[in-house]
């Protein structure tokens, strides 16, 4: 049990913990912090002629903020989330894991896992080496794109990030 508990608060870092203390502390994106990128994002991919839906969820994976293109997919909220959630769950971008869980790769059972989605769009928001949350983005007609209006969100909001 003891070896469980150390796993997931290992899974977890990195928190500031102090030695012995029975509690930890984390980040995570005020909620206008997170409506910003989320429309930042949006705003860029349309303004490159995309209709998109964006969702930016905290380091634990849950939805701080989801807006649309009023011309977007049906499928761009189910989507963006689970681009974003995927990319906080494996402190990696979906772009990457993409390439890394394609049919003969050693990870390629990620892809039968029922929330994660292994295509690009989704980035990890990070400040001062942790991670604060994730950015998913769906719609455009290629994932490299929503990868690219992804990082388009992240950059909108680097100064708060950066504490400034």
């Amino acid at each position: 049990m003891k070896k469980i508990i150390t796993a997931i608060l290992i899974s977890c870092s990195p928190v500031i913990a102090a030695e012995g203390d029975a509690f930890v502390e984390f980040k995570v994106l005020k909620p206008e912090v997170a409506i910003k990128a989320a429309v930042s994002a949006m705003i860029f991919c349309r303004e490159e002629g995309y209709q998109v839906g964006v969702t930016v969820v905290d380091r634990f994976g849950l939805t701080q903020a989801f807006v649309k293109s009023r011309y977007a997919g049906l499928h761009v909220q189910e989507t963006a989330t689970r681009k974003a959630w995927t990319s906080v769950s494996f402190r990696t971008t979906t772009l990457s894991l993409d390439k890394n869980t394609q049919p003969g790769k050693e990870a390629f059972g990620i892809r039968f896992i029922s929330i994660p989605l292994p295509l690009g769009g989704g980035v990890p928001i990070e400040s001062e080496g942790s991670i604060v949350g994730g950015i998913g983005v769906s719609g455009a007609p290629g994932t490299d794109i929503d990868d690219k209006c992804a990082r388009a969100g992240i950059e909108a909001i680097e100064d708060e990030l950066l504490g400034f």
